[in-house]
């Protein structure tokens, strides 16, 4: 198979489960860890765990940030998993303000000790708000597995596609176009996360749907 598919290796995460749930989801992925290496591929998956301040200063230093803003704003699919979800918004306050890639609308913010055990590890539920692509062949509840201790709040209700309740009602499933972000690890999340790998397969280029 031709890769069509490019995984952003910028050194956050475990890239080998992300390429094998893909693989599996019928995608032919390939990793990239500099935009030339991105540049040919279909769609763009950015994988990710740990700090928000650390992820930026990655991508960054490979040349990816200038990049996915350029891919995103021509309408081109990207997918952000997990920490990937959340460097899509515009700032990320772990360690302090950070920020991010600017794709979507509102901030990343932390769970309370206080409140609950953190971080959010397990299986939880997604409530999907809407129709959209990346759900196709799911319930309107569906299952799928969670471990951060951050999360998103968006400020623009129509990027939210899916919601999930861990302390607060937070943004689990969110898209613009077709720039779209899982907060939960399709990878670890069985035949749900494997459907959604598979969904995102199907996405549109926006730029060439418009034609």
């Amino acid at each position: 198979m031709i890769p069509e598919t490019c995984v952003i290796d910028y050194g956050m995460g475990n890239l080998f489960s992300v390429i094998k749930a893909l693989e599996a989801a019928g995608h032919a992925p390939y990793l990239a860890s500099s935009p030339f290496e991105a540049g040919n591929a279909k769609r763009i998956v950015l994988p990710g765990v740990g700090a928000f301040g650390e992820g930026m200063r990655h991508l960054e230093e490979r040349g990816f940030v200038p990049f996915l803003r350029e891919w995103s704003a021509k309408g081109k699919p990207l997918l952000g998993i997990c920490l990937g979800l959340q460097l899509l918004f515009e700032c990320g306050e772990e360690f302090g303000p950070h920020e991010g890639l600017g794709l979507l609308s509102g901030r990343v913010v932390p769970f309370s000790k206080e409140i609950g055990k953190v971080p959010h590890v397990g299986w939880n539920q997604v409530h999907f708000l809407k129709h959209h692509a990346i759900r196709e062949h799911l319930p309107d509840v569906s299952e799928f597995y969670f471990v951060h201790s951050f999360h998103a709040r968006a400020m623009k209700d129509e990027s939210v596609i899916g919601t999930t309740d861990y302390q607060e009602v937070f943004p689990s499933v969110v898209g613009k176009g077709a720039t779209l972000g899982v907060q939960f690890h399709p990878e670890k999340s069985q035949d749900a996360g494997i459907m959604v790998l598979r969904n995102f397969g199907k996405v549109k280029d926006a730029a060439l749907s418009r034609h």
